[in-house]
């Protein structure tokens, strides 16, 4: 079932909204209190959100710059990105400023996530180790998340496991993928990339010469220019 045809060796993930999802997701969050406060996103709305949302944290010029300019302060940091986000589901700057209140309020006393992860990987991923895959984890996250994986039961199934702050480069600079592979001893042309966020993971993965393949569950990007799944049972048609 999982046999190769286009000579891969190892298969990459990435971590959050790939192999860990959040319950709910704290951008429907935003978008229900939005409506609840008198401004109904509808569909291709939120999916413009979506995209913008995807692309700004994706290590963006955009997010560059705030992290300059909001260093240290991490609560203006999240007010304009707060502004920022009302404006692109459509709120005037008035309503942003009346909004944004109530949003942090929401956050902070009324949002509670779990997490998850989608149940077919239990049998996908040691079926994909069984059949001779390397497999590995790379996010773009600041710290090491080694813990996360043991909480969320898939630690054993990796044999590499590297966040890019350890490598002090963000996806999708292509410099984050080398030393993993490095590490595991492979080639880019050899190894499948799988991650939910075109900007930062399909991009990253092609400029680095790894096979991109984009998980898009919730139809965020459906006319990718890349090979994409929305199930993880479909990755048997990928390799």
């Amino acid at each position: 079932m999982f046999a190769s045809k286009n000579g891969y060796k190892a298969i990459f993930f990435d971590l959050d909204g790939t192999l860990r999802h959040t319950v709910p997701l704290g951008a429907d969050v935003y978008r229900e209190k939005v409506a609840e406060l008198g401004m109904p996103i509808d569909d291709e709305k939120n999916l413009e959100v979506s995209k913008w949302e995807h692309y700004y944290w994706a290590s963006s010029p955009d997010l560059r710059e705030d992290f300059k300019r909001f260093e240290g302060d991490d609560d203006a940091f999240y007010k304009n990105y707060a502004l920022t986000r009302l404006a692109k589901m459509g709120a005037t700057p008035e309503q942003a400023e009346r909004f944004r209140p109530e949003i942090f309020k929401c956050f902070r006393e009324e949002y509670t996530s779990e997490n998850h992860v989608p149940p077919e990987l239990f049998e996908i991923l040691p079926n994909l180790r069984s059949n001779g895959y390397k497999l590995a984890v790379l996010s773009n996250r600041r710290e090491a998340f080694d813990d996360t994986l043991k909480e969320l039961r898939l630690f054993e199934f990796f044999d590499g496991v590297m966040a890019a702050g350890d490598v002090g480069s963000w996806k999708p600079d292509p410099k984050v993928f080398t030393p993993l592979l490095d590490q595991l001893d492979l080639s880019p042309n050899e190894t499948l990339y799988i991650g939910d966020n075109y900007f930062a993971d399909v991009v990253g993965a092609r400029n680095a010469g790894l096979a991109p393949l984009l998980y898009d569950p919730r139809g965020v990007f459906p006319e990718a220019d890349c090979a994409r799944m929305t199930s993880f049972s479909e990755l048997g048609n990928f390799l």
